[in-house]
């Protein structure tokens, strides 16, 4: 037999090496179906290929944890109560470059499925996006494309989008990030399984038509770099989210039937993937007959049906004699379903088309895609970049007042209010606090407890230091919750990084990867579900390695939290996590005053999770007695920042003064050390809580006061309120209109 071309393998993003492997194990050359099905199967979209030996060394142990990551489409966290939440976020990057509003539509269409899979009604979305600088106009595009395509799907099918990050830096031009997380509840205990229960049960499609669209989706676009314009937008899937509406209110009342067993979304390379996993699973062998999918499209081949990626389709495995009263709800719903195969006593995947075989592959064979391991060094070009001396900057010809207005103009800093006002974030009725805050805050019905949610990533602190800025990422995420009162239960993390074939890349990841466990072992929280999504690149560029972490927390009692915004005149301010307000040169490292002011990445951060926890567990403690006005995370921008957000927020001035003294004015005023909340209170309650954070050995001290019409700040910044809230207000939607 001739070898097998080239073309055909890079087609479905697979090596020579590893095609040899599927021969050596098949023992006989793959026909076309099965190459397809391996492509998909083995991808690093489904296969995990360079990831899956770095994800097993994740914590994922916790008493509230009922299923483990890995184990189904997302993991589960019992909150008490009778109550369940799954949550996991999920990448749509490469297709949203291709087809932004398509790519970020089908992006959470497919996140919403997966939590539906696990038997919960989904109950919030966030996401974190991540463009190139908005002045180009394409990036202006891609933005515009995947906030109505995140706005449009979300917003039909009743899901509240509750916030998250919008993040620019030049890394991104050439392949944005579009990660999307989902958040869902369960009742009673009522959680589904993706698997089959015995031999003979029914493998059911439901939902949407089959067409041709996303083929090719997983091996092509989501386990390979972009070469120019060569993408395909054929393997763009497209969605329908009024039909995913009816779909999921159809499955959650499906499931409540005697009979059905199990329920699997069919997302990335489709029917194959879902069905090969129930059967994988289920520890049972499938046969699936393609003439019986319902098609939207004449004339599709078995390899089109097996991988075509159409959205809105469900599988469930069903007992035989349940498929009539199952029939007779979809009906009621207007919604196809077909019986497309069975579950066997074996171990094969079998695909016919009426009387004829097309394949017959081993599950194992199919499912056990090659694992790749390294240990690559620290760059020596990272050296160079963490060990320089900022101290050396050159002198700016900014004034401090001139400098903070530059930055709050800065689209990484200025409020996003333009993005979260297309999203519907009340339907449903349980927003709390809605986006532009630490973290979203949804009530439970039924209860006096709240859910918190966040998501938080910096790449360009994980590309200076991969280890210690995606513990940073983990570390961030948990100040967001307790910045509202919550405790931190669970993570779920998006990890997006480029090319895994060249030794930077492995560093980054194989660091990055040790950097969230050990963060998450020290907050003794597990990492409980997450995505992959790897050769984020465009003419051999790689983005910056960017870790989303999403996180999870609750709050007992909902009426016992805080938001962000300065409340009342005459209210101190109190910086919980340091002695002093003023950083260092040294704390310029990875900060966006240094990347907007001097045009410079370089720098080492650094992170004390002790002291993290401490602060975190105090602000929680504080915010629990009823004893803080408000709360807020100093990240980006340094405490400056922190405080003119705080004041805009709630139209009310600030005055920051502290009698120790500082080096210089731009990393006392922008710099961005870790582990500080800026906290506001009754003046009278002063005492008592810098003696409660002497007593948790947390530093802490009172830096000033709120009050006015003008933000004060070590008598170096003096502005209108109104000035400022211009800047930050209308800076955003100046930048990316054009």
């Amino acid at each position: 037999m001739a070898p097998i071309a080239q073309e055909l393998l890079d087609e479905v993003a697979l090596s020579r090496a590893e095609y040899e492997a599927i021969v050596d194990r098949l023992e006989r050359e793959p026909n076309e179906l099965e190459i397809g099905l391996f492509g998909a199967l083995w991808s690093e979209h489904c296969g995990y290929k360079h990831t899956k030996a770095l994800l097993r060394k994740l914590p994922n142990k916790s008493e509230r944890l009922l299923v483990a990551p890995g184990a189904e489409n997302a993991g589960v966290i019992d909150i008490g109560d009778g109550y369940a939440v799954a949550f996991k976020i999920e990448s749509h990057n490469h297709p949203s470059a291709v087809e932004p509003y398509e790519g970020a539509a089908t992006g959470v269409g497919g996140i919403v499925r997966d939590i539906l899979a696990m038997g919960a009604r989904p109950m919030a979305l966030m996401n974190s996006l991540r463009f190139g600088p908005p002045t180009d106009e394409r990036q202006r595009y891609l933005l515009n494309g995947v906030v109505s395509g995140i706005s449009g799907y979300g917003n039909c099918i009743g899901v509240p989008n509750v916030g998250g990050e919008v993040v620019f830096d030049e890394s991104y031009s050439g392949n944005p990030l579009v990660n999307a997380m989902c958040v869902g509840m369960v009742k009673g205990g009522k959680i589904m399984s993706a698997r089959a229960d015995a031999p003979g049960d029914l493998l059911v499609l439901v939902g949407a038509k089959t067409g041709r669209d996303g083929i090719h989706g997983a091996s092509g676009l989501a386990s390979r770099t972009f070469q120019e314009q060569a993408e395909m937008r054929s393997a763009v899937q497209v969605g329908n989210p009024f039909l995913e509406k009816v779909l999921i209110e159809a499955c959650l009342e499906a499931i409540e039937l005697p009979g059905v067993v199990g329920m699997q979304d069919c997302g990335a390379a489709g029917i194959t993937s879902a069905a090969v996993e129930m059967a994988e699973r289920s520890e049972l062998g499938i046969n699936i007959d393609v003439a019986e999918v319902p098609r939207r499209e004449n004339e599709m081949s078995p390899y089109e049906v097996m991988l075509s990626e159409s959205q809105e389709r469900m599988l469930l495995a069903v007992k035989p004699g349940a498929e009539d009263r199952l029939f007779v709800l979809f009906e009621k719903w207007d919604l196809d379903a077909a019986i497309i195969g069975t579950f066997e006593a074996n171990n094969h995947v079998v695909v016919s088309e009426g009387a004829r075989q097309a394949s017959s592959t081993p599950v194992f064979i199919l499912t056990d895609a090659p694992g790749y391991q390294f240990n690559s060094p620290k760059p020596g070009w990272l050296v160079d970049l963490q060990s320089r001396d900022l101290s050396d900057l050159p002198n700016l010809t900014l004034s401090p007042n001139e400098a903070l207005l530059e930055l709050l103009a800065s689209p990484n800093i200025a409020s996003k209010h333009t993005v979260w006002r297309q999203y519907d974030h009340q339907v449903q009725n349980n927003t709390v606090i809605a986006p532009g805050g630490d973290a979203a805050l949804l009530r439970i019905q039924g209860t006096q407890r709240a859910l918190a949610l966040t998501t938080d990533g910096n790449g360009r602190l994980v590309y200076l230091d991969p280890r210690v800025g995606a513990s940073i990422a983990v570390a961030e995420a948990c100040r967001n919750l307790a910045c509202v009162g919550a405790e931190p239960v669970a993570l779920t993390d998006g990890l997006n990084f480029g090319n895994p074939e060249t030794p930077d890349i492995q560093h980054q990841l194989q660091e990055a990867i040790a950097g969230i466990s050990e963060a998450a072992l020290a907050f003794d929280i597990p990492v409980v579900s997450g995505n992959a999504s790897l050769y984020n690149e465009s003419a051999g560029s790689a983005v910056q390695p960017t870790p989303i972490i999403g996180a999870l927390g609750v709050l007992e009692n909902v009426e016992r939290h805080v938001r962000s915004a300065f409340q009342d005149e005459g209210n101190a301010v109190i910086v919980i996590g340091t002695d002093s307000p003023w950083d260092t040169f040294e704390d310029l490292g990875g900060s966006e005053a240094l990347a907007v002011l001097h045009g410079t990445i370089a720098g080492q951060p650094k992170l004390d999770l002790d002291l993290e926890i401490g602060v975190q567990k105090l602000c929680r403690s504080l915010i629990g007695r009823g004893l803080l006005k408000s709360a807020h995370d100093v990240s980006h921008g340094g405490l400056t920042v922190a405080v003119v957000e705080s004041s805009v927020q709630g139209n009310i001035g600030v005055t920051i003064e502290h009698d120790s003294q500082f080096s210089g004015w731009l990393p006392a005023l922008f710099g961005e050390s870790q582990s500080r909340i800026a906290i506001t209170c009754d003046a009278d309650d002063v005492d008592e809580i810098l003696l409660t954070a002497s007593q948790a050995n947390v530093p802490a001290t009172r830096v000033g006061t709120v009050g006015g019409d003008y933000v004060r700040i070590a008598k170096v910044v003096n502005l209108p309120l109104a000035t400022i809230a211009d800047v930050w207000l209308n800076a955003f939607e100046r930048a990316t209109s054009g």
